[in-house]
């Protein structure tokens, strides 16, 4: 009978020490040197919420420890002494005096002028790259055990199998381009049943999806395009989470997610953010309601969650290096602990430039989301750049109008930028023809080189830092109404099936080439010309469907002319002596033609002209 109790004695606290095993800490390492001094783990194990840890480590202390309601969690919140050392540290979890599990803590030391790191700005262009339709660089990882959504190139909202090898594989293409940044859409896991393929749906913030690659291979490619002196942004979530994120089946807190696992559709409705009189009803559906039933919404009001999402972007950042971050759906985020995310961000980072998907349609509207606005209630997000979806939604018409009038055709260019006043810092607006969530500019102009052409020629010439969406380089198709999947087609070249390869320009079409030289030629010229990034903007009312301006600094002026009417135009240049400034001749980039600026000068139907004057 004894044996018989001694044995149930041994069975149960086996299976106590099992259920009390530590499986996961976020972060899963942290760094000496950072301002803010303060460390949240979170700890998760079966049955671990009556444990005790202890540190015995100098320079590191436990200041706090929180058990949530779920018994399956601890919040450690460590404080990291000004001069500690980096090392790995014990932490002991302990039931009373009893040595339950141990786990060992990396504090590395901070990467030397990490914190002041170059990051992009109007003198770059981004190139905004969907990994899984971009290549194909590594097969093996198309479909990943553990991971649901498996590999069906057939299904436009399906898994193709672009990666990260397939990014670093086509590196050359893209500096042939020109481009000096590289936007991706999110890498992180995303293990939801189906449609991961846009990653906008977060499993696992501490780990790239293996089917894309690992943390090692994207800091590889962070290394690689630093070695080509290209910039990597990182597309960040702090709003939602994907469905099929763990802690979904159990939560740390009750208010870890807005309704719980209750769905709660959001409003969409971002204006209630800015508008003076707005409901808290309407107000609160906007920012606590679910992005879509797929993407539960982040409660940054519970403090927890707060630091979590913190700390997960400065440990992106100091791991990998990155040179930038953009910031989804940034208005459905509450708004003021939004902001407290993103200041604690540039603190430990104060040179980053954040650029925030803030999808409004007035510059009014839109400049309400840039740091340092004077906004009537004394909100500032904290963020230094914003996505321009008002001049978006001003150059997906412009181009197909030709219509007099001062406010219609590129006369809507002109009226877009006379309200840059509204903004902190319009020369750090993000400008953009199209992107993944967008309709393909070449379909918004059915597909006609002329147009295409002439707004490009404005997007790389006018203030702010343009962006291109990939496949843009060469006219790509793609429908949105069609569905999202139509605008994310797979690059032509980057799966090995293909029948040709865009990446090799004697296996483009003649237009392809045609639309890639003259964007790669734009690039190159804004690159070499400081004025075309910094120089500031002069421009004239829009007449006969031309739009003239001029960028200016005390080195050099341009001059670029669109004409948007098919038909020729005769300009009259005494109306520009202000910005002509007595040069007698411009030199076209395109043509190397001269052109006398002492009288009229005539424009070809659908073209443009971009002068360096002489």
């Amino acid at each position: 009978m004894r044996r018989i109790t001694i044995t149930v004695i041994i069975l149960t606290l086996g299976i106590f020490l099992l259920r009390a095993e530590i499986t996961r800490i976020d972060p899963p390492n942290w760094w000496a040197g950072f301002n803010n001094n303060e460390l949240q783990l979170m700890v998760y194990g079966e049955g671990i919420s009556g444990l005790k840890p202890v540190v015995e480590y100098e320079g590191v202390v436990i200041h706090s420890v929180t058990r949530p309601q779920s018994n399956n969690y601890l919040f450690v919140n460590l404080v990291i002494a000004d001069d500690v050392e980096p090392g790995t540290f014990s932490i002991y979890f302990k039931d009373g005096e009893k040595t339950i599990d141990v786990h060992q803590y990396e504090l590395k030391q901070r990467t030397e002028n990490s914190a002041y790191r170059e990051s992009f700005d109007n003198s770059d262009v981004l190139y905004l790259l969907f990994p899984d339709r971009f290549a194909n660089g590594d097969p093996s990882n198309d479909s990943v055990e553990g991971l649901t959504d498996k590999d069906d190139r057939d299904d436009p909202f399906g898994r193709h199998g672009g990666d990260i090898q397939g990014i670093l594989d086509n590196l050359d293409y893209l500096q042939e381009l020109g481009i000096t940044a590289i936007w991706t859409t999110p890498l992180l896991e995303d293990n939801q049943p189906s449609a991961s393929y846009h990653h906008y749906a977060t499993t696992d913030y501490y780990r790239v999806d293996p089917r894309f690659g690992t943390n090692q291979e994207y800091k590889q490619m962070v290394n690689e395009c630093h070695r080509r002196g290209m910039k990597v942004i990182m597309d960040m979530i702090p709003n939602h989470c994907g469905s099929a994120h763990p802690w979904m089946a159990d939560l740390p807190f009750d208010d870890w997610i807005n309704g719980g696992t209750t769905y709660i559709q959001t409003n969409y409705r971002i204006a209630t953010t800015n508008d003076p009189y707005v409901s808290a009803v309407d107000a609160n559906l906007n920012f606590n309601g679910w992005f879509v039933r797929e993407m539960p919404d982040l409660n940054q009001n519970n403090p927890f969650m707060l630091t979590y999402l913190k700390q997960f972007a400065i440990w992106w950042l100091e791991y990998t290096g990155l040179d930038g971050i953009r910031v989804d759906t940034y208005p459905y985020n509450d708004p003021w602990k939004a902001a407290e995310w993103t200041f604690a961000i540039r603190n430990e980072f104060p040179g980053l430039n954040i650029v925030g998907e803030c999808w409004q349609h007035s510059p009014a509207e839109v400049a309400y989301w840039q740091s340092g606005t004077l906004n009537y209630n004394g909100y500032d997000s904290g963020l230094p750049a914003l996505m321009d979806f008002a001049m978006h939604d001003a150059v997906s018409v412009a181009f197909n109008e030709n219509v007099q009038g001062w406010d219609r055709g590129v006369g809507q260019l002109w009226n877009t930028l006379a309200q840059d006043y509204f903004y902190a810092d319009p020369y750090n607006l993000v400008t953009l023809l199209e992107n993944h969530d967008t309709q393909r500019f070449s379909t918004q102009v059915g597909n006609d080189v002329e147009k295409y052409k002439l707004a490009y020629t404005f997007l790389l010439t006018t203030r702010g830092i343009p962006q291109i969406y990939y496949g843009g380089e060469i006219m790509m198709g793609g429908d949105k109404a069609k569905g999202d999947g139509d605008i994310r087609r797979e690059m032509p070249g980057g799966w090995a099936d293909h029948q040709r390869s865009v990446f090799d320009p004697v296996q483009r079409t003649a237009t392809e080439n045609e639309i890639f030289n003259h964007i790669a030629l734009l690039i190159r010229f804004r690159k070499e010309n400081p004025v075309m990034q910094t120089g500031s903007l002069l421009h004239f009312i829009p007449e006969n469907n031309v739009y003239t301006y001029f960028r200016i600094d005390n080195e050099k002026r341009v001059m670029v002319i669109l004409n948007n009417s098919p038909e020729e135009q005769n300009l009259g240049l005494s109306r520009f002596s202000e910005a002509i400034n007595g040069h007698v001749s411009g030199k076209d980039v395109f043509t190397n033609n001269i052109y006398n600026l002492t009288g009229n000068l005539t424009v070809k139907g659908k073209t443009a002209l971009v002068l360096e004057l002489q």
